[in-house]
């Protein structure tokens, strides 16, 4: 799970940090990224939209880091709207 932990570095982010942002305790993370453990569909999905890539890289299935087009309701950068 090399492309997780070097993307986790690239973001400066923690693994106490991807705790936060995903919801996966920290040890779990950590076995995660050494590869001790395997990640849920869920899970997967969770650290994609974290850290800002695909399920798909994550997966070893592309050599592209980018995300695809996110709809808004994933969309973490994207602007909050108001409610009214």
């Amino acid at each position: 799970m090399e492309r997780l932990k070097n993307l986790r570095k690239e973001k400066g982010y923690t693994q106490i940090k991807m705790q936060l942002l995903t919801g996966i305790d920290q040890s779990d993370y950590s076995k995660i990224e050494k590869g001790k453990r395997y990640y849920t569909f869920e899970q997967c999905k969770r650290i994609a939209l974290a850290l800002d890539t695909s399920m798909d890289y994550l997966a070893g299935l592309t050599n592209e880091p980018k995300p695809y087009p996110r709809s808004r309701k994933y969309d973490l950068h994207a602007e909050k709207t108001e409610r009214k």
